[in-house]
């Protein structure tokens, strides 16, 4: 991957997060290379495993965005002027404060989404 290309990277082992993926790819008018963190050697995006364990990521430009703000950047990615404001919503305070709560309850409750399934529980809450 050269500097200037889009990427996300999600978890592929959650059944969830790989319907919403597919889902946004065959909706948005332009959507990035998509691939699980599975299939990637982490080291190259300088990504720990707890780093991807907890949020999908969007790498662009040689620029990273973590979890809302990776959607948010996907967004300012489309041709429609509202997705596109949208994004810019998602990361402008109050907004973000507000994306970045939803996001984690989303990631944290997953499994419990529908779509979701007891291997989409964050590694915390397996037992």
């Amino acid at each position: 991957m050269t500097q200037h290309q889009a990427m996300l990277v999600y978890d592929g082992d959650c059944a969830f997060c790989t319907t919403w993926v597919t889902r946004l790819k065959n909706t948005l008018g332009v959507f990035p290379e998509a691939q699980p963190w599975q299939w990637l050697d982490l080291k190259q995006f300088d990504l720990t495993d707890s780093d991807v364990r907890s949020a999908a990521w969007f790498f662009r430009g040689g620029e990273a965005f973590r979890g809302h703000a990776a959607f948010g950047a996907v967004l300012r990615m489309q041709d429609s002027l509202g997705l596109r404001f949208l994004g810019n919503l998602l990361v402008t305070p109050p907004f973000s404060w507000l994306a970045r709560v939803g996001y984690f309850f989303i990631a944290r409750y997953r499994h419990r989404l529908p779509g979701g399934t007891p291997a989409c529980a964050m590694p915390n809450q397996r037992s």
